[in-house]
């Protein structure tokens, strides 16, 4: 009798492993997604519209296979989802003619979802903002008090209800709060003047914010592709801190080397004083807030950056 045949070493053998397809690998959210999965030992396919741009060559240098496609194309997302474990979805609307055109959000989301349907994606995972859902429970929204936030917050609760109703094995909604990196004086979002000039906007010093890292984004999202199960159907409000205006302008001080307060501003104070167009959505924090919890994510198991900790990395003492 001839001896059996050696088995085939594994290498040769065995499919290598499905990857993650990430949208939004260029940005924020999407960016820290690559980084987690990559780190988690994931292999992750980034969709991108310009394979030669710098963000794109950045996330490939880290080791992600890169997709041309765009999320406004159906068709070309066919070939991005083909084989993938599972989808990381994040959308913002474009800006159109001075204004944001949330209905191409809307249709970017159901695109993605479409095509990883079709494609038999087992896992999607979405990224929606802290209280999309619960908005009209807020005081004054029958009424017509928050118009101005009604497009934004219907876009994201449509998006949330599409991937609820697709039919995935596996599911995840990730809700994240107000982002830290808004606090970048880089940013201009809350020092439109400098740290010099100090902070600017209408939040309340007692306000407190539901705070996000964007990196813990990424470590939720990785989290949910590495225990699909686990996080099917989970809708996670998700902050890394929870800290008021007075708090916030007290951590920033010690980072900034600079003494800070948390101002006390009508809007016209504000504007004047050089705040962008967010007046609406500083009112909707001093009244409605963000549901988003830290407690939220530590139940499970995921790592989170305090705020403290965020500045300090991100805010050296000049």
């Amino acid at each position: 009798m001839s001896p059996a045949p050696a088995p085939a070493p594994a290498s040769a053998s065995a499919s290598p492993p499905a990857p993650v397809l990430v949208t939004g690998a260029t940005g924020k959210q999407g960016g820290a997604t690559a980084r987690a999965l990559l780190a988690a030992g994931l292999p992750v396919r980034a969709l991108v519209r310009d394979p030669d741009a710098a963000p794109a060559r950045e996330i490939a240098a880290r080791g992600a296979q890169l997709v041309v496609g765009d999320l406004n194309d159906r068709a070309s997302l066919a070939p991005a989802v083909e084989g993938a474990r599972g989808v990381f979805s994040v959308q913002l609307p474009p800006f159109v003619d001075g204004a944001f055109d949330f209905g191409a959000e809307v249709a970017q989301g159901v695109n993605l979802v479409t095509a990883a349907r079709a494609a038999g994606v087992p896992q999607f995972v979405h990224t929606s903002v802290s209280g999309a859902g619960q908005h009209r429970e807020v005081p004054g929204w029958a009424e017509g008090r928050w118009a101005a936030m009604e497009a934004t917050l219907e876009a994201k609760a449509a998006l949330q209800d599409r991937v609820r109703a697709a039919g995935f094995p596996c599911w995840t909604l990730l809700k994240p709060a107000f982002f830290m990196e808004n606090l970048l004086p880089s940013a201009g979002y809350l020092f439109p003047r400098g740290v010099e000039g100090g902070l600017v906007t209408t939040l309340r010093p007692g306000t407190r914010l539901s705070l996000v890292a964007s990196a813990d984004i990424g470590r939720a999202a990785a989290a949910a592709f590495v225990a699909p199960d686990r996080f099917h159907g989970v809708e996670l409000e998700l902050a890394s801190d929870y800290r008021s205006m007075t708090e916030v302008a007290a951590v920033l001080s010690r980072a900034l080397g600079t003494e800070l307060a948390a101002p006390e501003m009508t809007e016209e104070e504000a504007f004047a004083a050089g705040m962008p167009g967010m007046g609406v959505s500083h009112a909707w924090l001093n009244v409605a807030g963000q549901p988003a919890r830290p407690e939220f994510a530590r139940e499970l198991g995921i790592p989170l950056t305090g705020f403290e900790e965020w500045a300090g990395e991100h805010l050296p003492e000049a």
